[in-house]
């Protein structure tokens, strides 16, 4: 393993200003809010935002004050961050994100899961956390390999653990990475204490009987899933069928992979109207700067591709296979799936923590930080508790 900081040369950072100046914009359509797509009028500022006030150094330096690392992993280059708790006895959580998504989701959270002390927690809540950046994702990107499917990252995800001498931990994920998270514990059963996810997208079996006596809300959720399928699943398709052409577009023009990033953040999360109304737009300009920088819009498209076949639920029975570990997961309500109990029971039968939350949406620990913070420390207390 070798210490690992983030040092952009000035050279690529004016480069990107310039090409954000030298957009070609497409015709503005009439108003059609967001329906159609990100509009115009918005990316027009949020670029010029971008080039002219957005502060990399500083997110830069926000990044580079926690440890960062890299290792070689079943021939992939992994980055990660591994920040210990200054507890001696605190919990080894094992945090992966999702797409499109980066280590700079978690910058909110590192903080209070470490050092509850100084959080206005308690101590005993500490965390030591290791977030790695998923194979062919930011710093961990791009890889020439095919292949990394959800079961092989988290196979590399238990070996990286144990490289870091970690017997017990519990992994933590939300989109691509509560798959991950799974795969993990299925992985690596005799070390994995818990799983956590703060996303995990249920289906019926077909089974009439799963469907009997449903309530309005979960009824609703099986809806919303649906129209993620029906509407916003369009770049899913895209990437799973022909990932490697949309890349050309996305590496040379900055814009075009913003406005690609933007749109999830304003269809997945909590956004009343704009993505801003969620998260933060310094923090979503980070995760795009990085994208950038690392030129992994490729790569990361790469994953769909992989899953297409290998996802851990079987797409025609809507089964997932149990796990042997606790589990626990936190149901943020606006996120692009929202999970039945029902059927979350029916699959894991070792569900032991579900916690229901009144807001926020897919990117929970960039738009309900104290929640998401709040939710693992109830899970890990449970866990102690055996």
């Amino acid at each position: 393993m070798k210490p690992f900081r983030i040092e952009i040369p000035q050279a690529d950072l004016d480069d990107l200003h310039r090409r954000i100046a030298a957009t070609r914009w497409p015709e503005k359509l009439p108003d059609v809010g967001w329906s159609r797509g990100v509009p115009t009028a918005y990316l027009k500022e949020l670029a010029e935002y971008w080039r002219t006030t957005y502060d990399w150094r500083a997110m830069e330096a926000r990044l580079n004050r926690h440890p960062q690392f890299v290792t070689e992993i079943d021939g992939a280059n992994v980055h990660f961050l591994h920040v210990r708790s200054p507890e001696p006895d605190a919990t080894p959580l094992l945090i992966t994100h999702g797409w499109p998504g980066s280590v700079a989701e978690f910058l909110d959270v590192i903080d209070p899961l470490t050092d509850p002390r100084n959080h206005g927690g308690d101590p005993a809540d500490a965390f030591h956390l290791v977030i790695p950046s998923m194979p062919g994702y930011g710093f961990s990107g791009p890889t020439e390999q095919t292949g990394w499917t959800l079961q092989r990252v988290g196979a590399a995800w238990a070996e990286l653990m144990r490289r870091l001498g970690y017997d017990r931990y519990v992994p933590q994920g939300g989109d691509f990475g509560a798959p991950v998270s799974i795969m993990t514990a299925l992985a690596d059963p005799e070390h994995v204490a818990g799983v956590h996810l703060n996303m995990l997208a249920t289906m019926p079996s077909g089974d009439p009987a799963d469907l009997e006596g449903l309530s309005e809300e979960d009824q609703a959720r099986i809806a919303r899933s649906q129209r993620f399928n029906d509407e916003l699943s369009g770049t899913m398709k895209l990437h799973s069928t022909r990932p490697h052409t949309v890349a050309y577009a996305l590496t040379d023009s900055p814009v075009g992979q913003l406005a690609y990033i933007v749109e999830k953040f304003r269809d997945w999360a909590d956004a009343a109207e704009v993505p801003e109304d969620a998260v933060d737009r310094d923090l979503m300009l980070t995760i795009a700067t990085i994208f950038w920088f690392t030129g992994t819009a490729g790569s990361s498209n790469q994953t769909y591709y992989e899953v297409v076949d290998t996802l851990p639920i079987n797409m025609t029975t809507g089964r997932y296979p149990p796990i042997s570990a606790p589990l626990g997961i936190a149901i943020f309500p606006r996120g692009a799936f929202v999970a039945v109990r029902r059927f979350a029971e029916r699959d894991f039968p070792t569900l032991a923590h579900w916690t229901e939350f009144d807001r926020g949406g897919h990117f929970a620990a960039m738009e309900e930080p104290d929640l998401f913070v709040q939710d693992l420390r109830a899970f890990a207390r449970l866990l102690k508790k055996g």
